[in-house]
């Protein structure tokens, strides 16, 4: 299952593709850290990362999209970025009836470290470690968008229906794996 996975940001947007098999071993397809000018008029930067996703969408053709969930923060400037980003991605993904999952940075951190409290260099280590990796993406943003993915893959599996309840290839793949092992 391919799945591509937001960090949400204004200035820092970071994208990651990950494929994951049925064992749950994951292999890095793409990262990238999608970025505007903080001086930039607001619709132009929205434009800039929009576009920037959906040329990733249409180049990488994932089975699943998943996104940080936005939380609320003391920075409301912040939080507004991070939610137009996310509406925008959200509506990239959902032309493409894509099945979405919105996870929160501690479910995040938990599936990818085991602790839902983990800093970011405990996960940026986990996604190096976990996907093989030489070396650790950078920045941060990048580190995240793959933990995202990861654990929409982990969590979610492609069980959650595509846009319209269609059912995507990769989630009739896997839901005849499970039942294949379950009848073993």
């Amino acid at each position: 299952m391919r799945v591509l996975g937001v960090d949400p940001g204004l200035t820092r947007c970071g994208v990651g593709v990950v494929d994951v098999a049925l064992n749950r071993t994951a292999r890095l397809v793409h990262v990238e850290v999608l970025r505007t000018p903080a001086d930039q008029a607001l619709e132009l930067r929205l434009l800039h990362i929009g576009s920037g996703i959906r040329a990733l969408l249409d180049e990488y053709r994932p089975d699943a999209f998943a996104i940080e969930r936005v939380f609320a923060q003391q920075n409301v400037q912040s939080v507004m970025g991070v939610a137009q980003i996310s509406g925008v991605a959200l509506h990239l993904a959902a032309e493409r009836g894509l099945p979405i999952g919105l996870h929160t940075p501690s479910e995040v951190k938990a599936a990818v470290t085991g602790y839902g409290n983990a800093d970011k260099r405990q996960v940026t280590t986990m996604v190096t470690r976990l996907l093989g990796l030489e070396i650790a993406p950078k920045p941060a943003d990048a580190a995240d968008a793959i933990a995202i993915a990861v654990c929409h893959a982990w969590r979610q599996g492609p069980a959650a229906p595509a846009v319209g309840g269609a059912v995507t290839p990769a989630q009739r793949a896997w839901r005849e794996a499970e039942a294949s092992a379950r009848r073993r």
